[in-house]
Formats: structure tokens, C-alpha cells, sequence
């Protein structure tokens, strides 16, 4: 999926890196919600969904 963002002037249409990913990630938590049987997803479901800790704990092992 390309997300093309105009310049300010007018200008080639560009990848917004940064978009795609919020874009995963929203539709991420929506797919875990769906299938969730409580009402809410806890903060421990939704930090895993979100892969929260998961770049700290690799650095902790010498992976970059």
C-alpha cells in the first residue's frame, strides 16, 4: 500500500513511511478488538498487539 502525500508545491507524490505504519497498526488493534471476548482489550493485550517492548528486549539480548 503507498500513501502519496503532495508537496507544498505541487510536487511528485512521496511514501509517508510514518503513515503506513500508524495505518498497521490501527488496523492491528481493530482486528485484536474484534476478536476479543471481553468488552475492552486490557493494556497487556493491547501493548502485545502493539508489540510494545519488543525493540528494548532485543537490544537487551546484543540484537540491533
Amino acid at each position: 500500500m503507498v500513501v502519496g502525500v503532495s508537496g507544498e508545491q505541487g510536487g511528485p507524490l512521496t511514501e509517508d513511511h510514518v503513515a503506513l505504519d500508524e495505518i498497521e497498526l490501527y488496523g492491528e488493534l481493530m482486528i485484536a478488538a474484534s476478536a476479543a471476548v471481553e468488552d475492552r482489550l486490557s493494556p497487556a493485550r493491547i501493548d502485545e498487539v502493539l508489540r510494545v517492548g519488543r525493540d528494548h528486549e532485543r537490544r537487551g539480548r546484543g540484537r540491533p
